[in-house]
This record gives C-alpha cells, sequence and structure tokens, in this order.
C-alpha cells in the first residue's frame, strides 16, 4: 500500500510540473548560427592536393604583395627625405621585418632574384623566363612538404627608375656612382615602366600552406544585429 501512495506521488508531481515545459516557455540558445560556424570550424577537414596549391599561390601573393607595398611606401618616403642615397639601404623588401614576421607565420623563405641582379645574391639558380604578363604565376610542390611560388617583379612605380632607370636620363650620374660603389657589380639598369626586373621565389612548408588554407576558408560569421 506504501509503494502505491509513494508512486501515486512521484506521478503527482511530475503532472504538477508539465505546464512548466510549455513550447512557448522554451528558451532557445542565442547566436545558434555563429555557434554552428565555430563548430564547423573545429571539425578536421581533408585538404586535398588541387587545395593545397589554390592555397601556396593565396599565400605567395598575401607575403609578396604585401612586402611590395612596404617597398613602395618606404621608397617615397626615403626619397623625398633624402634622395637615392636614403633609399639605396631600404630596397631590401625581403629584410623587412613585416615580411619576416608573416613569412614565419607561413613557414616561408622569400628571395627576389634578377637576370641582370644588383645585389650578386640575387643571381637565380637557373635564367629567368621573362614575362610581361604580372599576372603569371609558378607554383609548384617538389616534394611532399615543399611547395614552390615565383610571380614577375614588375617595375610599375616611377620612383624606381631613379635606380633603376637610364643613367644620365633618369639616373643622375651623381646617385649611380652611389649606387656602384654599394654594388660594383651591379646590372639593374636601364629599365622602362613597366618592364620585367626578375621575380620573387617563395619555398612554404606543407603545414604552413595547409594553415594559411584552413584560415582563409573559415566561414566567419556576420555580425549580430539588433533591432
Amino acid at each position: 500500500m506504501r509503494r502505491l501512495v509513494c508512486a501515486a506521488g512521484v506521478a503527482a508531481f511530475f503532472l504538477a510540473a508539465l505546464p512548466a515545459c510549455r513550447p512557448d516557455q522554451i528558451q532557445h540558445l542565442k547566436d545558434s548560427k555563429r555557434i554552428g560556424i565555430e563548430a564547423e570550424n573545429w571539425v578536421v577537414k581533408r585538404i586535398m592536393p588541387a587545395d593545397l596549391l589554390h592555397a601556396t599561390r593565396w599565400a605567395g601573393d598575401s607575403l609578396t604583395l604585401s612586402a611590395d607595398r612596404e617597398l613602395h611606401r618606404l621608397l617615397a618616403e626615403r626619397l623625398a627625405q633624402g634622395g637615392v642615397a636614403a633609399a639605396l639601404p631600404y630596397c631590401r623588401p625581403e629584410t623587412y621585418a613585416s615580411t619576416d614576421s608573416l613569412a614565419h607565420v607561413l613557414k616561408a623563405t622569400a628571395q627576389r632574384v634578377s637576370n641582370k641582379p644588383r645585389n650578386p645574391q640575387h643571381q637565380p639558380a637557373t635564367q629567368l623566363v621573362a614575362s610581361q604578363n604580372d599576372t603569371m604565376r609558378n607554383i609548384a610542390r617538389p616534394s611532399a612538404e615543399v611547395f614552390t611560388y615565383q610571380r614577375p617583379i614588375v617595375l610599375d612605380d616611377a620612383l624606381c627608375l631613379r635606380c633603376h632607370g637610364e643613367v644620365g636620363k633618369d639616373i643622375a650620374a651623381a646617385d649611380y656612382a652611389l649606387i656602384k660603389k654599394a654594388y660594383p657589380t651591379d646590372q639593374a639598369i636601364g629599365y622602362q615602366r613597366g618592364a620585367v626586373v626578375g621575380a620573387w621565389q617563395v619555398r612554404f612548408a606543407r603545414n604552413g600552406v595547409a594553415e594559411f588554407y584552413t584560415m582563409k576558408t573559415r566561414k566567419v560569421p556576420k555580425p549580430h544585429k539588433l533591432f
């Protein structure tokens, strides 16, 4: 008899609690779309070889175009402040702290090469094929753990002619004397605007490319709008 009374009491308790669970009283989770996107981003996804090649292009463009923008900014400032003498030491974007920092994140090593180098260290291992198409990219995977990227360097800024144009026309004789003093074997002159003067070459580790692909394709939720 006692068991029946207890069972009846439990049943009565649950029946009394049922009205508290009406659908109109359910509290929905806020920002469920954003949480769903973030949860999806944490799912391990298989990255295909073609995806890694695309990521190599993206990463190469990100690194080299960022370095070129910084180069143009610094050269404009230094030329305005002190002419070629002040600008000459800064024409090395591959050594900038910002370039090195991004290369570290991407697990990359970057260098500039030219068939007519100013610095002998910029001599390419093999002869570069000249191309007037500055959108041309050469992406390769020479081994399972290494990806390579190359794109032309186009002389697209008139300021560059002050160091790479024609001596006596674009380059003052006194300025070229400074260039020759710093680089006795200089060949990087005689160019016109729009000419290809060399190439960026970047070498990436596979895990750096894979991480960049993950970041590039990660879904970013839109800011929540309150009305």
